[in-house]
């Protein structure tokens, strides 16, 4: 798939591949897909999370309150609580503890969301996984 942006073509899945294969290493591609799924839903929640945040705090005059979880679960959208929030993720990145943080920001969304109680993987902070890699 390419897209233009402005005068110069991007290619996405070439750019997406690069990324993976730079993360992956010498991984094994059993061990990888795992990793990348996980780090993959992780960033759609926060997309769709971040999207209803703005619109709710554009509606505080009519009563939307941006920090109730509610409001997300109405429209179907995952509640992310705010130590699980890709910015908070991205801040973080270069840390050696990366891989807690994520492992945290799991939980966290676990811990939020019923329906995901008990499905998301949580070892990114073991020592198998390069964490400068991660980050």
């Amino acid at each position: 798939m390419t897209k233009t942006n402005g005068d110069k073509p991007t290619n996405y899945e070439a750019e997406l591949w690069q990324m993976a294969d730079a993360l992956r290493g010498s991984m094994d591609a059993a061990e990888y897909k795992h990793v990348v799924l996980g780090l993959i839903f992780l960033k759609y929640i926060s997309d769709a999370f971040e999207e209803m945040y703005t619109r709710l705090k554009g509606e505080i005059a009519e009563g939307a309150d941006p920090e109730d979880p509610d409001e997300y679960r109405a429209e179907n959208i995952f509640w992310v609580p705010p130590e699980a929030r890709w910015a908070n993720l991205q801040a973080q990145a270069r840390q050696p503890t990366i891989g807690q943080v994520v492992d945290d920001a799991m939980v966290a969304i676990e811990r939020d969301n019923e329906a995901l109680k008990n499905v998301l993987p949580k070892d990114y902070a073991r020592q198998a996984l390069d964490q400068t890699r991660l980050g």
